[in-house]
């Protein structure tokens, strides 16, 4: 975690025994004082939130996040819940939901899938065995098909090569172009191999070298030679491959734009990201879509909710 991409950092003078009480008083008595938690838990870490929730439960032998869940409502709640939850135990959560909920949420698996680092992935799955039971693999394609199921296997298996391999930069172009543009037809598969066990150093070097050799970037082939759920997935995997929050940036524009929110796409890479790059993720927002992340969720969302969105996105890049 790199202290200048993050906009949530670790606070300075913490005292998880004086959090707790604050936290306690904060959802004591009539009414809740929905401002000081939030602004408290925005404000730490999520170890911080974990040693919090520790506290808590000592003092006051009550489970601190069903307190939380007692007191607040809606997408409010869902936001809080999601911070008070460790970060690879949200994405154990999130992607059992996306698999176990009504119908499949292709997009959750492929957000989280395509833009996890490998250790990332290992953790998540050896995680969701302990916490479920169940092997993530089998889960994840007894829920989905054909080449959409065999691109996540492959994400799933977190093999992807380190670095650039120089002698293979060329015939990767080459075999991408072979199985798409210069076929009657799409080899799938090689897209599949390629774009899953490379780094993404090395596929952005590849994305340079088709382009040079058929004349487009390898999104308007993906677009033109797949559809549906695989196009989704490859079209993600390439875009982290170019930058992780250009792709979180768009994740979020298209979470806001238009009519309605998808509220859980936005409570998702908001907590997840706050600890990680969101001040990158902001600079592309701004780059990519002429206004700033912070004025788009201030006209897309309102009361406590907004303010701890707004918390979490740490400021206005006007």
């Amino acid at each position: 975690m790199d202290k200048f991409t993050c906009t949530v950092k670790a606070h300075g003078g913490f005292n998880a025994n004086n959090d707790a009480e604050v936290l306690f008083k904060a959802m004591k008595g009539l009414g809740t004082d929905e401002d000081a938690i939030l602004q408290l838990l925005i404000a730490r870490s999520n170890a911080q939130r974990q040693e919090i929730k520790a506290a808590f439960k000592t003092l006051h032998g009550n489970d601190l996040v069903d307190n939380l869940k007692s007191e607040l409502g809606g997408k409010f709640e869902s936001l809080i819940v999601a911070l008070m939850t460790p970060p690879i135990m949200y994405d154990v959560t999130c992607l059992r939901d996306a698999i176990k909920g009504a119908g499949t949420d292709e997009k959750g698996l492929i957000e989280i899938l395509a833009s996890r680092l490998p250790n990332e992935v290992n953790e998540i799955k050896s995680l969701y065995k302990r916490e479920h039971n169940d092997d993530l693999e089998k889960d994840v394609t007894g829920d989905t098909g054909g080449n959409f199921s065999r691109m996540l296997v492959v994400l799933l298996q977190a093999s992807r090569q380190q670095g650039i391999q120089e002698d293979l930069i060329q015939s990767d172009a080459q075999a991408l172009l072979a199985a798409g543009e210069q076929k009657y037809g799409t080899d799938e598969g090689q897209f599949i191999t390629i774009l899953g066990n490379r780094s993404n150093a090395h596929l952005r070097r590849v994305f340079e070298e088709y382009r040079k050799l058929s004349g487009y970037e390898i999104e308007e082939s993906i677009q033109r030679e797949t559809s549906g759920t695989l196009q989704e997935v490859l079209l993600a995997v390439v875009k982290c491959a170019r930058s992780v929050p250009g792709y979180f940036a768009e994740s979020l524009y298209n979470a806001m734009k238009g009519a309605g929110t998808d509220d859980q796409k936005l409570i998702r890479i908001m907590v997840s990201r706050s600890e990680v790059d969101m001040m990158d993720i902001r600079a592309e927002f701004r780059k990519r879509f002429a206004t700033s992340l912070h004025k788009t969720i201030q006209g897309d969302t309102s009361g406590d909710y907004r303010k701890a969105l707004l918390l979490l996105c740490g400021g206005d890049d006007a």
